[in-house]
């Protein structure tokens, strides 16, 4: 697997040939500039909830790529009324495709579009392919259903949100690593907006206080699994 950091909660999955495209927000996000949204492959996009910080390209993208869009069932009959393909999961489910697991998790948060119609309960995934397996958290609260991933799945990587305010700080993010029973963590939804900006060297140190490896990539930069 590759893991691509796009910038707030958006993340690059490439695995088995595919690409899976999570909460694309990036045109608005002055942090992205540099990213350009016309050249960005997706054969997938998941979506965690509805705000429009994680939806916010994904007409543009789908339109173009094609993409099947993985959500909950509210926000994929929401695109699926617009005419895009999209598969509905809900919490504990898992779909397959190209041999690639993908199942939605619990996630505590709140979800509704930009025009404040329901965009369904938020959520997470975890998202699998042979011995690797990768939790991207969404915006979520810390949750002890977190201790439920690592009773079936044995993570290489966890994404969480560190950004607090409006969803977990780096604090809760150490506890949730230990919950899923993951030490590596790349951070996510963090310096977008003011509310969420942190100190990068202080979070890299209380995780380093903990045995944790805390990974904070430059907005376009890649990890291997």
């Amino acid at each position: 697997m590759q893991i691509t950091y796009l910038g707030h909660g958006c993340i690059s999955i490439e695995v088995n040939h595919k690409t899976l495209l999570v909460d694309p927000f990036i045109s608005a996000n002055p942090l992205a500039k540099h990213i350009d949204i016309d050249e960005l492959k997706a054969d997938y996009i998941l979506v965690t909830h509805a705000h429009q910080d994680h939806i916010l390209d994904v007409d543009v993208i789908a339109k173009r790529t094609k993409a099947k869009l993985i959500s909950n069932y509210e926000i994929i009959m929401y695109y699926q009324a617009k005419g895009f393909d999209g598969h509905p999961v809900n919490h504990g489910g898992t779909c397959v495709f190209n041999d690639i697991a993908i199942k939605y998790v619990n996630a505590i948060h709140t979800s509704s579009f930009p025009d404040g119609s329901y965009g369904g309960q938020p959520g997470g995934f975890v998202i699998s392919f042979q011995d690797k397996s990768v939790y991207v958290a969404g915006d979520t609260a810390l949750t002890f259903d977190m201790k439920l991933i690592p009773m079936q799945t044995k993570l290489d990587l966890a994404i969480l949100p560190i950004g607090d305010n409006f969803t977990m700080g780096i604090d809760d993010a150490i506890i949730a690593s230990d919950f899923v029973e993951c030490n590596t963590i790349l951070g996510c939804h963090y310096d977008t907006f003011p509310p969420i900006e942190i100190n990068k060297e202080e979070a890299k140190a209380k995780c380093n206080a903990k045995n944790k490896d805390l990974i904070l990539l430059a907005i376009g930069k890649a990890i291997n699994l």
